[in-house]
């Protein structure tokens, strides 16, 4: 009866499987009767495919060997099969070869590769073999509801913790913990992952878990895939089941490729060795297709797409040079490329200038920065401003008011790579495999973002000495004399960017970071020194509080409650924004020195829970932040602005301008125009200057977007009309007047 059930409704699986065949995997017309001569002469003779059984590609092809004799010559062999279940076979991360960025590579005459080596024209088994993405463990595309285990040690070390990167919290035994872990260290324990819909299994990446005090990793694995959840198919190499070599440490990220891709809705990863001082614990992304299907309800539901024409591609730092030629070469009226200086290894740090006059400081126009970089390896921000600078060029050619008119009333900068060398080495391994931290730190091994002077411990000490306004002054703190001196804990990226914000009046900056959602903001540094966590906030806190919201807020996720955490942190409940200080302590911060040296305000803003996304996810993540990198550009035209004159018109550079109540100043530019970022209210201003008069008014800040105009003209002092008279007379005049003096003393 079974057999003839099975031959009965052949004909229909026959017709579906040209259907898969013909579209789906494009396969070529000549070896698709034969693969379907071979799987009906199987079927009818066992009777018992489809049911709850997945569906591999040697079922569909047949066998590979056979395939190889019949189909096109192949010489490439595959992994032999394992003995036993403690032989580490499967490919690693060194022998493996490197998904870069979700591409496959290309060899010599520029042809790709195939997963095996072979050309694509040839195939792999003979059908072409696209490079699947991951299927969004690390990225939370995949949710907490879809991941599974056989058990746990407790719920901080659930199923819903076995994330590619995922991070642990300070302390062991944390609700939010590094990983999963079984609650048994046996080989029956598995890590599983459910698609919600027929995928294209490819690969599977693993780490250890990330801990302080712990070692726990997998050595080897295997892998099953199954279709309804109850019947399953252990991945094989020939006859015998495939042993996938793991982790020999907890960090680095091990890829293994499937031999064969595999389609189901489930896969699991079945851990049968671990290291031996530690437990089964693992972090995994795997690699998936979806299958055709657009009757499903979680695919609509999740799916962004973007109207925006844009590069939607990682770009190394040849690449990025020449978009940001493409993009200076399409919008030359508007554009201009330069640099700031050099990393380590001499690659120039490129920024672009986007304005009406790029290349020369308007009076009355203020400056705007975006940086990204920092750390090398958090690289969705370094892509998010090329993916701008495109934008705003393309939008301002065909008439966008709102980008006309940040353009023709802003200088906006972007500096796309602060840490090149950084990302250079990320960018070799690719967007899956270089873990946490490769890359982050400079080729001398600083931390950019807080390799800056602290200038926070200079200003505290004079407040408990009471040195402030006379011996310190509360802005535009110098710098330490012995961070000018030639030595190997400053990075030349520090230097460059310190003389670049020195050399520009900016008023408003964003450094974009990644592997979190959050906006931070000064002081980045805990007053306490035992502190590692402490509410430290600035003179400015509601004005850095309310630009912080205006990211966040605008921001697709940030700000949403019923989104997961990146790892430890529930920022939404916060509306997306904490004080840097609050979070962690941070000294030499860019935010910070930015603030205490500079009369700009800074900002860091974590764009998103993946360091390093597939390429296939930038679009989305663009369309997450493309609003928010627009509404924060529009902040540094709130409060107010203005021109510090004298008697005969001109401006006066270098004014303290001071603001009633709240205790930081800034400075007037070189053209003697200034920018204060306030919130809406009434505040009274006071302008002083050397040799000048002091003057006040009161300022209003509306609620309308756009800067109050305040301006000032101040008059000169007597005594400095005194020495300007001197001056101009050779210091004549002051001989006479002390005989005068002297006289009339002797008379009386």
């Amino acid at each position: 009866m079974r057999s003839h059930h099975t031959v009965v409704l052949f004909p229909s699986l026959l017709r579906l499987l040209e259907v898969l065949l013909g579209v789906t995997y494009g396969c070529a017309v000549e070896y698709r009767d034969y693969h379907l001569r071979e799987l009906r002469g199987r079927e009818l003779l066992h009777g018992n495919w489809g049911h709850g059984k997945p569906w591999l590609y040697t079922d569909i092809l047949g066998d590979p060997q056979e395939h190889r004799r019949l189909g096109p010559k192949n010489t490439n062999r595959e992994p032999r099969a394992t003995k036993d279940t403690e032989r580490q076979l499967g490919e690693s991360a060194a022998s493996s070869k490197s998904v870069k960025n979700g591409n496959k590579k290309k060899n010599e005459k520029g042809s790709l590769k195939s997963p095996n080596g072979s050309n694509e024209g040839e195939g792999y088994y003979g059908f072409g073999t696209e490079e699947c993405p991951p299927l969004g463990l690390e990225n939370l595309k995949i949710d907490d509801f879809q991941l599974h285990a056989s058990s746990i040690k407790r719920y901080g070390l659930g199923a819903h913790r076995g994330r590619l990167n995922i991070q642990a919290g300070l302390f062991e035994d944390d609700f939010f913990d590094g990983g999963w872990c079984s609650g048994r260290n046996d080989p029956l324990q598995w890590f599983e992952v459910d698609a919600r819909r027929l995928t294209k299994f490819t690969g599977v990446i693993t780490q250890g878990r990330n801990s302080l005090w712990s070692s726990d990793w997998v050595t080897s694995y295997k892998v099953r895939v199954s279709n309804d959840s109850h019947t399953w198919t252990t991945i094989k190499n020939g006859t015998r089941d495939m042993v996938f070599s793991a982790n020999s440490e907890k960090e680095l990220p091990v890829l293994n490729r499937l031999p064969t891709p595999v389609i189901g809705r489930y896969i699991r990863v079945n851990p049968r060795s671990w290291h031996p001082r530690g437990s089964v614990c693992m972090r995994v992304e795997i690699l998936g297709c979806p299958m055709p299907d657009p009757n499903n309800y979680y695919h609509r539901r999740n799916e962004i797409t973007t109207t925006d024409k844009l590069d939607f591609k990682h770009h190394g730092y040849k690449e990025m040079r020449q978009l940001m030629k493409a993009v200076n070469e399409m919008c030359p009226n508007i554009t201009r490329i330069y640099n700031i200086g050099k990393s380590y290894n001499g690659l120039k740090l490129y920024a672009i200038e986007i304005s009406d006059s790029p290349g020369e400081h308007e009076q009355g126009e203020p400056e705007f920065r975006y940086t990204a970089g920092s750390h090398g390896n958090e690289v969705l921000g370094r892509e998010l401003l090329l993916l701008l600078m495109q934008f705003m060029c393309q939008e301002y050619l065909v008439g966008n008011l709102r980008v006309r008119h940040l353009v023709e009333e802003t200088r906006i900068h972007l500096l796309p790579s602060i840490n090149p060398d950084g990302y250079e080495k990320v960018f070799e391994l690719g967007s899956e495999l270089g873990g946490w931290s490769l890359g982050r730190w400079t080729h001398d091994g600083l931390d950019v973002h807080h390799n800056f002077p602290d200038l926070n411990s200079v200003l505290w000490e004079a407040e408990t000495r009471k040195w402030m306004p006379r011996k310190v002054l509360n802005h535009h703190l110098p710098i330490p004399e012995w961070y000018y001196s030639k030595n190997h804990t400053v990075a030349v990226e520090t230097r460059a960017l310190i003389s670049w914000m020195e050399k520009i009046p900016f008023v408003l900056g964003g450094n974009l970071q990644g592997g979190e959602l959050v906006v931070t903001f000064p002081y980045d540094k805990a007053r306490s020194q035992w502190k590692v966590q402490e509410q430290n906030p600035t003179p400015d806190d509601p004005v850095f509080r309310w630009l912080a919201f205006s990211y966040a807020s605008t921001h697709r996720l940030m700000t949403d409650a019923s989104r997961r955490v990146c790892h430890t942190e529930d920022f939404a409940k916060e509306e997306g924004t904490i004080n840097g200080a609050s979070w962690h302590t941070a000294p030499g911060s860019m935010n910070d020195f930015s603030y205490l040296h500079t009369d700009c305000f800074e900002l860091s803003m974590y764009v998103g829970c993946d360091k390093f996304p597939h390429e296939s996810e930038l679009a989305a993540e663009w369309e997450n932040n493309r609003e928010s990198l627009l509404v924060f550009m529009e902040q540094v035209h709130r409060g107010i602005k203005g021109v510090v004159r004298d008697m005969h018109g001109r401006g006066i550079a270098n004014v303290t301008v001071s603001v009633e109540g709240i205790n930081h100043d800034i400075h007037t530019a070189a053209d003697g125009d200034y920018w204060r970022l306030l919130n809406p209210g009434e505040y009274r201003v006071t302008v002083k200057a050397q040799g000048y008069n002091p003057a006040s008014k009161v300022c209003e800040v509306g609620y309308d977007m756009g800067a109050t105009r305040c301006d000032f003209v101040l008059s000169r002092t007597n005594l400095s009309r005194i020495k300007e008279i001197m001056e101009k007379f050779g210091k004549r005049p002051i001989k006479p007047l002390q005989q005068q003096v002297r006289h009339r003393q002797t008379q009386t």
